[in-house]
Order: structure tokens, then C-alpha cells, then sequence
């Protein structure tokens, strides 16, 4: 069974759909090469009006694979920027794509899942849905996604859960402009469909110049000067000291030696 599910329906609307429910759509390397190589093809493709960035199971996406944790523990740092590349190439695509795009959001989103969240134009979330930037309880930082989340929800609050790594609510989410509404469990679906109904109403040309007149506005000139710098921040401290510490223990399933109650 593939791993994320690709669908156009006869209105142009894409629905991307991750699917490792019994992992929690946890996402690895592989799963980042597909996510790149389907936004990219809702993109180019004339057909696609909109997008959908969807999960099976109870959890839109717990971040991080495992396995993908315990295989990038022992990369070299060269190994671990051509790693961290290929998630903020992801995340760009998916930010950058020149037609709307939005996430559907359902129980746990935590880690790089946030940065999807944010990456997306508009996000819909029920109201059971939990948010957490976890990457300081591994001794990580959320690198590649900061730009995107960062703008999502402002700098002051960044300041907060990139350090607190707290669990937070979808009320909250919302609030922060994580998610631009949340709704109950029987509502997700219609809200998403609202939404889908509304810009098919609309010009796509329209959609897509008004898209990248916000970018042209409001986007730093060299966006592959600041994806480097980030895939060089989360690359060195994955082979610092405590990155290293961070990524064994919670493999062995033990407390970071910093950990304290």
C-alpha cells in the first residue's frame, strides 16, 4: 500500500493524503522525495485548481519517523545537510506552490507536521487536534521549518514553544493563526469543502497572481540562501554533543541526560 495517495477529482482538486496511520503518518526520507515530487505535480498541473494535504488514521502526523531518527543519528554532517535539504526543499514546494492549498488537520501534528501545517494557505483543524514543536526535548531544532511557522504564528509566540516544546490545543492553534479555524470532528469535512467551494468560484489565474503577489510583497529576495542556512543550523546541532544525546535517548527510550523533573 503506498504510503501517501495522490487523487485529482473531476473539479481539479488535488487531494494528497498521508498514509501510515499505524505510524502515525510519521514521515522519513522517502516519504519527503514523494510529498516533493506530488506537490510538484499539483503544481505544473493545469488541471489542479486546488490542494489538499490530508492524513489517514487518528493523527494528521507525528513528525519524525523513528527509524528516520536513528538512521540520521549516526549520518556524517555532510550526509546530514543533503538530509535536511531535502525537507526544506519539501516544505518550500509546498509553500510556493502556485495554486491554493489547504491542510486538514485531525489529532496529533507535531514536529515537522507544523511546519506542513504552516507551509499550507489555509488550515482547518478539529477541535481534539494537538500541536506541538517538539525538537528541543531531542536536543533538535525546528530549522527548516522556522520560516514558515515563524510566520504563521509571529515571532514572540515562536519565542515560546520553540523553547517550552508544550503541547498545545487546536483553540490555541487557531488563535495564533496556526489554523484558520477549528471545528468539530463532523464539521471538518464541509469546512474543508466550504473553503474548496469558494475558490472555484474564483479566477485561477486571479488565485495564483494574487498568491505570489503576497510573496513578491512580503518574502525575503534569496529564499535558497535562507534554506541553506537552515538545513546548516539543523545539520549541526544533529552532530553536536547533545543532538546526539537527544536522538539516543529517545531511542532507548530513556531520559536526555539533561532532563529534569
Amino acid at each position: 500500500m503506498s504510503e501517501v495517495l495522490y487523487e485529482v477529482d473531476a473539479r481539479g482538486v488535488a487531494t494528497v493524503t498521508l498514509n501510515r496511520p499505524e505510524k502515525h503518518n510519521a514521515f522519513d526520507d522517502t516519504l519527503i522525495h514523494e510529498l516533493t515530487r506530488l506537490f510538484k505535480q499539483a503544481g505544473e498541473d493545469p488541471k489542479v485548481r486546488v490542494l489538499v494535504l490530508a492524513a489517514n488514521g487518528k493523527s494528521f502526523c507525528a513528525g519524525a519517523d523513528a527509524n528516520w531518527m536513528k538512521r540520521m543519528a549516526g549520518y556524517s554532517f555532510e550526509e546530514n545537510v543533503t538530509d535536511a535539504k531535502a525537507l526544506a526543499m519539501m516544505l518550500h514546494t509546498l509553500n510556493f506552490l502556485p495554486k491554493p492549498s489547504i491542510a486538514k488537520v485531525q489529532g496529533a501534528a507535531f514536529g515537522g507536521a507544523v511546519g506542513l501545517i504552516a507551509c499550507c494557505d489555509m488550515a482547518i483543524g478539529s477541535k481534539m487536534s494537538k500541536f506541538c514543536l517538539s525538537e528541543v526535548k531531542l536536543g533538535l531544532i525546528p530549522a527548516t521549518i522556522s520560516p514558515y511557522v515563524i510566520e504563521a504564528i509571529g515571532k514572540r509566540t515562536a519565542r515560546r514553544y520553540f523553547t517550552t516544546a508544550e503541547v498545545f490545543s487546536a483553540h490555541r492553534a487557531s488563535d495564533l493563526g496556526l489554523l484558520s479555524e477549528a471545528v468539530t470532528e463532523e464539521e471538518l469535512d464541509q469546512t474543508v469543502e466550504d473553503l474548496i467551494a469558494q475558490i472555484l468560484k474564483n479566477s485561477p489565474d486571479a488565485v495564483a497572481a494574487a498568491k505570489q503577489l503576497i510573496f513578491d510583497v512580503t518574502e525575503p529576495s534569496d529564499d535558497e540562501e535562507l534554506m541553506e542556512k537552515t538545513s546548516l543550523r539543523i545539520a549541526t546541532i544533529r552532530v553536536s554533543e547533545q543532538g546526539q544525546e537527544g536522538l539516543n535517548a529517545f531511542l532507548e527510550k530513556r531520559k536526555p541526560s539533561w532532563y529534569q523533573e
